[in-house]
């Protein structure tokens, strides 16, 4: 009996993915646990593995397809001997259609994977995801194109050389939107109008970026923010440092200025249990352990890993363990348990120049905290002298619902009190 195989969500936020690669071809046997496709989601690019075992009859969806919806299917199996007949397409995918609380969407839904299964019956184009990607930056029409690679694939070498031979196209990717007619489709395209006589770029939206738009968006909507201020002297903070780096001069690592701050807000969150807290909708979830997010940034958007127990380890565990995710994080290469969960936020624009800034709450976490520059500066001290001292602005971005005024002053208090005495962290 033929089975479907439908996208996988690969996160709990998932709601649709860009498949990047089949890694089987129509008429391969494959077994439970065999490697099937490469999946790009809003995170990362993850391997999927398959759960039924029979051979692969139909692939419905083909390589770079974004937006695929979660649930919706991709693939068909077979057991041996089975044949698969175009009318009987149709039939499977309804039986197992996307779940969805619009019946009319789910039937247009299911009419547009029959079309495409007929379109792609007639006339297939093979091309890498890479070459798809480049070819529509481009402005080229793959069509048009002769592959080079393995049974006559579109590879990267045959955009770029056909672009070479016709420059006329590429300059046709930063003109070809001021010669289309504008089509008033609502405000997107109204934005577009105002630029109509102007020349630019037309950059789609990838997952990650549209992913990170929707959270903020929601974000500032729906969390009450309050915002706590506080300039702290991070002089002892760098002689400190400066002495351990020395010690750890042989073990090639180094401390930075941002594991310390890590460790100073895990032991903070556990100095005030209370504000070691999320936002659960109808409930308040208090956490045990000081699981501390980092936002990292990323081309085309940011990702926020977890360091767990952060309070539990040392400063060079935590430092090893950040470089980790952060590299991680760059490739793309991070596995969900790796940037889900926490409940407090950093962010460091420190090492960028900025002097200070507001940090939006990365929900359901009570609260971030923006890290800006340490910077020479004036300070009176108590016997009215003055002295010329490194300090560095704190803002917490706080989530009212979660932690109140006095309860987030106590919690930053207790992160500058680590930081201007950091020999506190060793005890």
């Amino acid at each position: 009996m033929s089975v479907n195989i439908l996208m996988p969500a690969l996160s709990p936020t998932m709601e649709e993915g860009t498949l990047a690669r089949w890694l089987v071809k129509e008429g391969d046997r494959i077994s439970s646990g065999d490697l099937i496709a490469e999946i790009e989601t809003d995170k990362a690019t993850m391997e999927f593995e398959a759960v039924d075992e029979g051979i692969v009859g139909k692939l419905l969806v083909s390589e770079g397809s974004e937006g695929v919806k979660v649930n919706s299917p991709i693939a068909i199996i077979l057991d041996d001997g089975e044949q698969l007949e175009a009318s009987e397409t149709t039939n499977l995918i309804v039986q197992e259609e996307p779940k969805t609380n619009n019946t009319e969407e789910a039937i247009v839904q299911v009419e547009q994977i029959s079309t495409n299964i007929a379109k792609t019956a007639s006339k297939r184009i093979f091309a890498t995801p890479l070459a798809k990607r480049l070819a529509k930056e481009k402005g080229l029409n793959l069509e048009s194109i002769s592959g080079s690679g393995p049974h006559g694939r579109i590879v990267k070498n045959d955009i770029l050389s056909f672009s070479v031979s016709s420059p006329n196209k590429v300059q046709e990717n930063f003109t070809s939107t001021k010669a289309k007619p504008v089509v008033n489709h609502g405000s997107n395209s109204s934005i577009e109008t105002l630029y109509a006589d102007r020349e630019f770029k037309e950059i789609p939206l990838n997952g990650m970026r549209k992913t990170v738009a929707s959270r903020l968006t929601e974000a500032k909507q729906n969390v009450p923010h309050f915002y706590l201020r506080k300039e702290i002297i991070i002089d002892e903070l760098l002689i400190v440092r400066s002495r351990m780096n020395e010690h750890l001069a042989n073990t090639n690592s180094k401390l930075s200025i941002n594991d310390f701050i890590i460790k100073a807000c895990a032991l903070a969150l556990q100095a005030v249990p209370a504000a070691n807290s999320v936002w659960a909708g109808d409930k308040i979830l208090q956490l045990k352990p000081s699981d501390i997010a980092i936002a990292v940034a990323v081309e085309d958007g940011l990702f926020t890993p977890v360091i767990r127990d952060a309070e539990a380890k040392s400063l060079s565990k935590l430092s090893k363990e950040m470089k980790e995710l952060a590299e991680k994080a760059r490739s793309k290469k991070l596995m969900p348990n790796e940037y889900q969960g926490g409940s407090f936020s950093i962010s460091n624009l420190g090492m960028f120049g900025i002097d200070n800034f507001d940090a939006v709450i990365n929900p359901p976490h009570g609260a971030i905290l923006a890290v800006g520059a340490g910077l020479k500066k004036p300070i009176v001290n108590e016997d009215n002298t003055i002295a010329v001292s490194n300090v560095m602005s704190l803002t917490l971005s706080v989530d009212h619902r979660v932690i109140d005024g006095a309860l987030g002053a106590e919690l930053m208090q207790n992160i500058t009190k680590y930081l201007e005495d950091p020999v506190l962290m060793m005890a």
